[in-house]
């Protein structure tokens, strides 16, 4: 073989691999990749358009002698114990100085786990969360990097030519240290969770309060990304409602199976939210429904035994304009609660995250890029220590002028049997957020009663105790 350096190395090569590399060889730097499948890496090398750009091999031998020192060694293959398999078979042919990156969505944890075990025997770890699904991968992903800043600098300029630009900005900046990429990665699959949960409920709403066709559902949507709602995921939303079904009538999405996959990441979001203590109740509903929709048979079964009310229909044109108010108010309150949690987890953990600089990259490439990632940018800019995206003067005033429409298409859903609760828990957490009492007093009395845990009084400082009477 031409033992020419190549720049960069890639461990998994399936759809994901196979497009980051080629991204990598496009941008004007050499790639070699590895994988067991001999399949996946002829079928790259007839793609990559000349050994000499990218190259792989089954060898590992191979594939490591193939690379320039420092290695830089990027493994794309799924989360979990494969991931520990991987380094461990190439720890004895290392050199001191090396670099692994983990790009898959691992949980923050192992990252912090390996980067330690491996800082040890002098090679460099960290995590970079890779977003924007195969096509992402090909034409431009966001990157959420973390780990040793030192090690990043190696990589830099290939991170930088492959993302997805932003009005020509890189979609890709050190996040922070230790699991810093991987744990912002995981947040963003929590918020993605959020957005899709409540774009399926537009979709419901659409069709069972206005009867509109896939056709109207999909002007609707289209229109919609033509202005503030404008977003990855209500732009390809459009274009799945006018999908036909090419193996019988009508449009595809009335065929697909309503129960929905999941491959973890919004539920670590959730689960540690819980530990942190954030609430993120759009994401943790989210996280539910594809639990519940798993339900299938438990599902039509219980469809059977309980009357349902015939929904009372709202003019089609009344509707839409309600429901794009909706989605905008509940899209602004998911990517509150995901950036909330990131700003208290950045303290436990310390991360040191920028929310501004994490808005930026995700303006691009991501599947949660969407229009109004600049105004959440600019929200951050001016004031870094911004508790909450709902304290923010530009986004108060957005909340102010769609308030309404959620109001009424919440109570409208309960009254009518259409489930609603990305929409309804949107709203609950934003009522509970603004309001300057709560009825948890009631709580804190009952816990005393019970269990003698004390409470804070008003009007006094310090804890207190009362001997209730039963």
């Amino acid at each position: 073989m031409n033992q020419q350096t190549y720049d960069f190395g890639l461990i998994g090569l399936g759809v994901m691999g196979r497009n980051f590399i080629l991204n990598v060889a496009d941008n004007g730097f050499k790639a070699f990749g590895f994988d067991l499948d001999a399949e996946k890496v002829d079928a790259l090398k007839k793609e990559g358009g000349g050994l000499e750009k990218v190259n792989a091999s089954t060898d590992q031998e191979t594939f490591l002698r193939a690379l320039q020192l420092p290695r830089k060694i990027m493994l794309l293959v799924p989360a979990g114990k494969i991931v520990d398999q991987v380094i461990e078979n190439l720890l004895p042919h290392l050199d001191k100085g090396d670099l692994i990156i983990d790009g898959g969505n691992s949980l923050f944890t192992d990252t912090d786990r390996r980067e330690a075990y491996l800082r040890e025997k002098g090679i460099h770890f960290f995590g970079a969360g890779v977003s924007g699904g195969a096509k992402g991968a090909r034409k431009g992903p966001s990157i959420m990097p973390g780990g040793s800043r030192d090690a990043y600098k190696e990589v830099k300029p290939i991170f930088e030519a492959v993302s997805a630009k932003y009005k020509g900005e890189p979609c890709v900046a050190y996040l922070g240290p230790k699991s810093a990429g991987n744990y912002v990665k995981m947040v963003h699959n929590g918020i993605e969770y959020g957005l899709m949960q409540l774009t399926s409920e537009i979709y419901d709403l659409l069709g069972k309060a206005g009867e509109m066709s896939n056709h109207e559902m999909h002007q609707a949507f289209d229109q919609w990304n033509k202005g503030r709602l404008q977003s990855f995921l209500v732009e390809i939303t459009a274009d799945i409602l006018a999908q036909d079904d090419e193996h019988g009538d009508g449009e595809l999405i009335d065929k697909i199976l309503d129960k929905a996959k999941q491959k973890g990441t919004g539920k670590w979001t959730s689960q540690n939210a819980m530990d942190l203590g954030i609430p993120v109740p759009s994401i943790d509903i989210a996280v539910s429904m594809r639990e519940i929709s798993a339900l299938k048979n438990d599902r039509v079964k219980a469809d059977e035994v309980y009357d349902r009310p015939k929904p009372i229909l709202i003019e089609k044109k009344k509707l839409t304009k309600m429901a794009e108010e909706a989605l905008y108010f509940s899209f602004i309150i998911t990517y509150a609660q995901g950036l909330h949690q990131l700003s208290e987890a950045s303290k436990e953990y310390e991360y040191n995250l920028n929310l501004g600089t994490i808005a930026k990259i995700w303006r691009a490439g991501c599947i949660i890029r969407a229009g109004l990632l600049a105004d959440i940018t600019k929200a951050y800019q001016a004031k870094p220590n911004l508790p909450n995206l709902l304290l923010d003067p530009s986004f108060s005033k957005e909340i102010k002028g769609t308030i309404s429409s959620v109001r009424t298409l919440v109570a409208y859903g309960a009254e009518n049997g259409i489930p609603l609760p990305g929409l309804s828990n949107s709203l609950t957490y934003f009522d509970a957020y603004t309001s300057g009492r709560l009825p948890l007093n009631l709580i804190q009395a009952q816990r005393d009663y019970f269990g003698s845990h004390t409470y804070e009084r008003t009007d006094k400082s310090g804890t207190f105790h009362t001997e209730w009477e039963g």
